[in-house]
């Protein structure tokens, strides 16, 4: 049986995590309070945002950017910046 979180990106009861996907404090924070969902919808930002920006992984600016991208999209609502990308309305 799947855990369920009350999802502050989604802002409802949804499935969570499996396990934890992100190292450290942040990874914490994000198993216990983003769902499956939610963390899906992010990795689709974060491609989007490592091709189109043409991050290079093995930067850290590179890496404390989309960390920084990241916890903005799931923990404050922002929607990343990505040149060209229309979000679809809700």
């Amino acid at each position: 049986m799947s855990r369920t979180v009350f999802c502050q990106h989604l802002n409802k009861e949804a499935d969570g995590l499996d396990f934890q996907l992100y190292p450290g404090e942040l990874g914490k924070k994000i198993f216990d309070n983003i769902s499956k969902e939610a963390w899906t919808e992010w990795q689709k930002k974060q491609t989007m945002l490592i091709n189109e920006k043409k991050l290079n992984m093995m930067e850290p600016t590179a890496r404390n950017f989309l960390e920084t991208q990241m916890q903005a999209y799931l923990f404050e609502g922002k929607e990343p910046d990505i040149e060209g990308y229309v979000p679809p309305k809700s």
